[in-house]
């Protein structure tokens, strides 16, 4: 779908802000590739290069996340249709957003966006490479619009901190990007500082990524995003020697070999992208028990043959998108508390993830984000 510069405004009338915005001044943003790019700041027009790109400026704006955005790359919906649907159900005018395809399947509109004359376009690292091929960062110079990069997925550890100062600072939201980064920190503290104090010995975990996704065994994670998770929580990450990046893939020889302790698998509601799948349905709101049964279906593959986690029950399912998102924190505490019970009895996961759309998202909190064949 193409919208005209004059009908896109149109249709987000009701998305402009009643308060007179304050005069924009220019400002140099260092992204995390380390670009300098000059923005006017504060932004009033956005486009997301992703529609998850969501969670983290929700975080920045309680009142209405959406109120400046002019258009979204189409995944939201596919990719987390239980937060998309709580968002339409509080902001109804999102139906009427331009959409765009992605920068890295070659379906990203340039035109359509240009039209909508964005004040910045934001862009995930990943997209980086396409983007530089597709020359788009210099076709959009020319018409003045900068693009930003940020990165909460290929190493979220290293720049989920500075992509929500770069947030901060786009938005004009500076002292709640802080408050964000200190609630973040504190609460992976909360795992570190008792791992510092008791050294515990370190259970081995593979880390299935969307497990169920597809019939090929097993996507899984290097020593980066939820491959530096189970690490911070007290793990040793089954596939940090054999995945050399952040995302790669085991043999089903590999796991049986490697024997691991426990096993996490990501999943989410996919029935848009892999209709009746075999992934486990976590996430907002997410029914747990046909969470579990589906959870309990996946040990029964060849490659979960006879390992120690399926024997003692410690296999769990945690929400895929935690690996694209400044809340990491709350998966942080739900994989210590799994690897290590004893010593995180008193954490409680679901309560920080609560405390945190209290404090800095629009929705309310709705549990549904982790199980467990242990029931815990």
């Amino acid at each position: 779908m193409r919208f005209s510069g004059k009908s896109a405004l149109s249709a987000l009338g009701l998305l402009v802000s009643t308060v007179l915005p304050a005069m924009a001044d220019p400002v140099v943003i260092k992204d995390v590739t380390g670009r300098d790019v000059e923005v006017n700041v504060p932004v009033e027009h956005v486009i997301l290069g992703e529609g998850r790109q969501i969670y983290f400026l929700a975080a920045l704006d309680k009142a209405n996340p959406f109120q400046h955005v002019v258009g979204w790359r189409d995944d939201l919906p596919k990719a987390d249709p239980e937060s998309y649907a709580a968002y339409l159900e509080k902001y109804p005018e999102i139906a009427k957003l331009p959409t765009f395809g992605g920068m890295k399947d070659g379906t990203f509109d340039i035109e359509q966006a240009v039209a909508l004359k964005p004040d910045v376009i934001l862009m995930n690292v990943d997209a980086k490479t396409a983007t530089e091929e597709a020359g788009y960062i210099e076709k959009l110079a020319k018409v003045g619009i900068p693009l930003v990069y940020v990165d909460f997925r290929e190493k979220p550890m290293e720049n989920t901190e500075p992509s929500m100062r770069i947030m901060g600072t786009l938005m004009g939201k500076e002292k709640v990007a802080e408050d964000f980064i200190a609630f973040r920190a504190d609460a992976i503290r909360k795992v570190t500082d008792v791992l510092e104090k008791t050294n515990p010995s370190k259970p081995v975990v593979f880390m299935e990524r969307a497990g169920g996704y597809s019939d090929d065994c097993c996507m899984s994670f290097g020593n980066e995003n939820f491959g530096k998770m189970v690490e911070l929580a007290g793990g040793v990450n089954m596939a940090r020697d054999i995945i050399p990046g952040t995302f790669g893939t085991v043999n089903p020889e590999q796991i049986i070999a490697s024997n691991p302790d426990q096993v996490i698998i990501t999943g989410g509601m996919w029935e848009k992208y892999v209709p009746a799948g075999n992934w486990v349905g976590v996430g907002y709101g997410a029914d747990t028990k046909e969470a579990h049964r589906k959870l309990e279906n996946l040990t029964k593959r060849p490659a979960f043959t006879g390992i120690k986690a399926v024997a003692d029950g410690n296999v769990h399912a945690i929400w895929h998108q935690f690996y694209n998102n400044p809340y990491q924190f709350v998966a942080i505490q739900q994989i210590a508390k799994w690897l290590h019970p004893d010593l995180f009895k008193d954490l409680d996961p679901d309560a920080t993830f609560k405390e945190l759309h209290a404090r800095f998202l629009p929705l309310d909190y709705k549990p549904g984000y982790f199980v467990s064949l242990k029931g815990e």
